[in-house]
C-alpha cells in the first residue's frame, strides 16, 4: 500500500515541527595577564563618581585588546605584564561636580581629556603630580580660580595644557579677585566683633548661672587645609599631643633615620622626651593620601585603644606639614620578617600563629568592641606591625570606615584596599561589611604559612588562593608549607589554621566566620603546637623568639 502525504496534510499535524542542533564551544585562551589592579580599582571609582553609563565599560577595561573599554587607552608590554591604562576620554561625558583626586591612581596616565562637560571648581594641583601625563584637556567646562602654579610649570616642560572655554578661570597664578580685598578688613573685623560680643555674653551668663563654662563648647576657628573648617573637622585637634613641624625634626633628627616607605610617605625614626622612641610618618606631597586620611587615622586612634592596635603619640597639623607619630615597633612589619629583611631568624610555626592571634584579636575588637563597628579596609601584611617581643598590632586606619548598625548590611563605598588582599564581593559590589577585612585577614594567614607572593603570574594559578586550594586538591599539603620551618610542626595544627584561612576567603561573605570564631581557632591551633613543643614553665626561654604570652584574652571593651 502506498502511502501519499500531502503538503497540506504535514501543515495540519497538531504539533510543531522540530529542528535539532549541536552547539560547539571552543576554549580561547588568553596569554595576557589581566589588567593592573590598581587602575581597575581606580577607573571603576571614576565610574562610580561620575556615574558613567558606558556599555562597553564592563570586564577588564584593557582585555581583550579587540574589546577594551570605548575611550580608553592602554599600553601591552609583554604576555606577562599587567597592561596599563594610559589614556582616558571622558569628553562631552556630561560630567559634573569637582575633578576628582582618583584620577591621579591612574599613575600610567598619559593623555587626560575633561573638555566639554559641565566640571566645576578649582584646577586641583594633584594633576601638576602626575609624572607621566603629557596632555591635559579641560576645555569648556565652568572651572574656577587660578591655575595651580605648579601646572604652569608642568606646561613649560612640554606638558599640553588645553584650558579655553572657562569663563570664570584665571590663567595666572598670581591672579588674585582685587576687588574684593577692599571689603576684607572690614568684614573680618565685623566677625571678630561679633565673636567677641557672643563670647562675652556667654561667660557673662554662665558666670551668673554659677555654671562652669566649657570652652572646648565653644565654636571652632582652626584652619584645615588652607580652609575654615567646622568644628566636627577640627574637633580633634586638641585631645591629643600636637607637635610643630619644628619639633618633628627636631624628633627625629632633621629626618635622619628612614624606616621605610609606603602610600603615605616616608616613616622615619625619632625620639620623645630623650628616651621614648617613636617612628614619625610624613606625608608626602606626591602621596595619593591627604588631609581626609590623616584626619580618619588621628580621630580612631584617639578613640580606640587595644593593646593589639598600634598607638598614637601624637601629630603634627602645620600646613602642608602633616605627620604622625606613632610607638616604634623595633621588629617592623610581618612582611619584612616573611621575607628576611629583618635578620638571619626565621619565624617559627608557634611564633607565627602566635602573630595570627594577635591580629585576629585586633581585629575583632574594631568588629565588636567598638561602637559603632570599625572595618579596618586595608588589612595585609605591611600594616601588621611587631615590638620588641614580636607582639602583632595592626596599623594604618586612614581608609577604615565605621560600619552601620541596626538593619542595615553593608556601607556603599567606593572600592579601597591593595590588590591581591581586596575582597572580591567588595569589588564587585561597592558593599562593604566587616567580611571584608576576614577576607584580607584569610589572605595575611595563608602568607603566613606558605610565605609565598599573594600574586605570581608565573605560577600555575597566578592567585596564593588559587594555587592553595589546586594543591589542597592534590592533597599536597608540604608543598604548601613555608620550606623555613623544615617540617617541625604539628601537622594537625597546620591543616586546621590552613581550613580556616580558606574559609576566610570564601567567595561569598555569607560563608565566612566572624573574627571571634577565627580568633578562637587559631587559639586552638596554637595551643595544639605548644602542646607538641612541650613549653615549660619559663616564658622567656632563650630558643624563644620572643616573651611567650598568655593567648586568653579578654574579651574586647567597647570605647
Amino acid at each position: 500500500m502506498e502511502n501519499n502525504i500531502s503538503a497540506d496534510c504535514i501543515f495540519n499535524l497538531p504539533l510543531p515541527p522540530l529542528i535539532n542542533a549541536i552547539e560547539v564551544y571552543t576554549v580561547i585562551e588568553f596569554p595576557q595577564v589581566e589588567t593592573s589592579q590598581n587602575d581597575v580599582a581606580a577607573i571603576k571609582n571614576i565610574q562610580a563618581t561620575y556615574q558613567l553609563r558606558k556599555i562597553s565599560w564592563q570586564g577588564d577595561p584593557c582585555l581583550p585588546r579587540d574589546f577594551s573599554w570605548e575611550n580608553l587607552g592602554c599600553n601591552y608590554t609583554d604576555a606577562s605584564t599587567p597592561p596599563r591604562i594610559t589614556s582616558l576620554d571622558l569628553s562631552k561625558s556630561r560630567l559634573t561636580g569637582s575633578i576628582t583626586p582618583i584620577l591621579q591612581n591612574l599613575t600610567q596616565l598619559q593623555e587626560l581629556d575633561l573638555s566639554n562637560n559641565s566640571l566645576t571648581g578649582p584646577i586641583p594641583t594633584f594633576l601638576a603630580n602626575m609624572k607621566s601625563l603629557s596632555l591635559l584637556n579641560l576645555i569648556e567646562n565652568n572651572l574656577t580660580g587660578s591655575v595651580p602654579q605648579a601646572l604652569l610649570d608642568r606646561k613649560k616642560e612640554g606638558l599640553v595644557l588645553k584650558l579655553e572655554g572657562n569663563l570664570n578661570l584665571c590663567t595666572l597664578s598670581s591672579c588674585k579677585p582685587k576687588e574684593k580685598t577692599k571689603f576684607l578688613l572690614p568684614t573680618i573685623a565685623s566677625a571678630a566683633s561679633l565673636v567677641v560680643v557672643v563670647v562675652v555674653a556667654f561667660i557673662f551668663v554662665f558666670l551668673k548661672k554659677k555654671v562652669p563654662l566649657d570652652l572646648n563648647t565653644l565654636p571652632s576657628t582652626a584652619t584645615v587645609d588652607g580652609r575654615h573648617a567646622s568644628q566636627s573637622e577640627s574637633s580633634f585637634l586638641s585631645k591629643k599631643i600636637r607637635f610643630t613641624y619644628t619639633e618633628v625634626q627636631a624628633m627625629t633628627n632633621n629626618l635622619e633615620r628612614a624606616l621605610g616607605e609606603g602610600g603615605f610617605g616616608v616613616v622615619y625614626h625619632g625620639c620623645v622626651n630623650g628616651n621614648q622612641q617613636v617612628a614619625v610618618k610624613l606625608l608626602s606631597q606626591s602621596s595619593s593620601q591627604g588631609y581626609k586620611h590623616f584626619k580618619a587615622e588621628v580621630e580612631l586612634l584617639m578613640r580606640v585603644h587595644h593593646i593589639n592596635l598600634v598607638s598614637l603619640v601624637g601629630y603634627c597639623d602645620e600646613g602642608e606639614n602633616l605627620a604622625l607619630i606613632y610607638e616604634y615597633m623595633p621588629n617592623g612589619d610581618l612582611k619584612q620578617q616573611l621575607s628576611g629583611k629583618r635578620g638571619r631568624f626565621s619565624l617559627s610555626w608557634e611564633n607565627r600563629l602566635r602573630i595570627a592571634v594577635d591580629a585576629a584579636l585586633g581585629l575583632e575588637y574594631l568588629h565588636i568592641g567598638c561602637k559603632p563597628p570599625i572595618v579596618h579596609r586595608d588589612i595585609k601584611s605591611t600594616n601588621i606591625l611587631l615590638d620588641q617581643n614580636f607582639q602583632a598590632k595592626l596599623a594604618d586606619f586612614g581608609l577604615s570606615r565605621s560600619f552601620p548598625t541596626g538593619n542595615e548590611t553593608h556601607v556603599s563605598t567606593f572600592v579601597a584596599g591593595t590588590p591581591g588582599y581586596l575582597d572580591p564581593e567588595y569589588y564587585q559590589t561597592n558593599w562593604l561589611t566587616e567580611k571584608s577585612d576576614i577576607y584580607s585577614f584569610g589572605i595575611v594567614l595563608l602568607e603566613l604559612i606558605s610565605n609565598r607572593p599573594i600574586i605570581q603570574p608565573s605560577r600555575e594559578k597566578p592567585h596564593l588562593v588559587d594555587w592553595i586550594s589546586f594543591m589542597i586538591t592534590n592533597g599536597d599539603i608540604t608543598n604548601i608549607v613555608d620550606p623555613q620551618l623544615h617540617q617541625n610542626y604539628d601537622i594537625g595544627s597546620v591543616w586546621k589554621a590552613i581550613e580556616i584561612a580558606m574559609s576566610c576567603v570564601s567567595p561569598s561573605s555569607t560563608g565566612r566566620p566572624n573574627m571571634s570564631r577565627v580568633a578562637n581557632d587559631l587559639k586552638e591551633c596554637l595551643m595544639s603546637e605548644k602542646s607538641r613543643v612541650g613549653e615549660s614553665q619559663d616564658m622567656e626561654s632563650q630558643s624563644s623568639m620572643y616573651n611567650s604570652r598568655d593567648i586568653t584574652e579578654v574579651s574586647p571593651k567597647a570605647r
